[in-house]
């Protein structure tokens, strides 16, 4: 893969980061969406395509991106279709770091280094940039203004943008509120983003850990005994706070 473009990974990254105080935004829920976002760069490829709700290898040939090309080898090695949601559920740690230094060595962003409480040191990162971000902000908006549908790309960085929470940081308080609404109906254009969006939700949700039920004994009634139906796909219930679900790939 060249690196005439930018891949997902850096689009949905370059569009969390604050221009204001150079920090991103939704860091929690944004490693998984850069996992989620993974997929889908490598679905565009043509190395993966979706089974189901699992994920399958069909070209493992490299891309020529080292960061993608590690998680499609580890997606190799499975062996078997993996479920989407067991995949970005699963320990992605330093992800946000690694794309923050790659898009640093490629001179999208640089680095400051400060202080937090004047005793702690911290980095953030300012983009040297700002017309990248402005470009990639520009096909979101114009998305959801026109109602054409978008391309797949642009299709599925809306669908990981509402996925991970980026709606109010993008398009705030009330007068951003249609906008938002208009950014969580484009996760219907592209199957591949919507698949990975909806497994996102999926692990901030808990979905990803919960067991499965054992179906009910002959003879008991149709409802006795169930739990509470799992929630509408697109509309995820609201996370727990404090908490964020790890759950093991199969």
């Amino acid at each position: 893969m060249g690196r005439s473009r930018r891949t997902l990974p850096e689009e949905l990254l370059l569009l969390a980061l604050d221009p204001a105080t150079g920090t991103t935004a939704q860091p929690q829920s944004l490693d998984l969406g850069l996992a989620g976002a993974q997929l889908v760069e490598l679905a565009l490829a043509g190395r993966i395509a979706p089974d189901g709700d699992r994920i399958a290898v069909v070209v493992p040939r490299p891309t020529g991106d080292p960061t993608l090309d590690c998680a499609l080898e580890l997606l190799r090695r499975r062996g078997a279709p993996v479920r989407a949601v067991h995949w970005i559920g699963g320990p992605r740690l330093g992800l946000r770091q690694t794309y923050l230094s790659h898009l640093e060595r490629c001179g999208m962003v640089h680095a400051v280094a400060g202080q937090m409480c004047g005793v702690l040191p911290t980095t953030r990162y300012q983009a040297t940039d700002t017309e990248i971000s402005r470009e990639i902000r520009a096909r979101l908006d114009s998305a959801i203004r026109t109602g054409v549908p978008p391309d797949p790309r642009t299709a599925a960085l809306a669908a990981l943008a509402h996925a991970v929470g980026l709606g109010k940081h993008l398009y705030p308080g009330n007068e951003g509120r249609s906008s938002r609404s208009r950014l969580r109906d484009l996760i219907r254009h592209d199957p591949m983003g919507g698949l990975v969006a909806h497994a996102v939700m999926d692990v901030q949700n808990g979905v990803a850990a919960q067991p499965r039920r054992s179906p009910a004994p002959a003879g008991r009634q149709a409802d006795g005994g169930r739990g509470a139906p799992e929630p509408a796909r697109g509309v995820p219930a609201q996370p727990r706070r404090g908490s964020m679900a790890r759950a093991v790939a199969h």
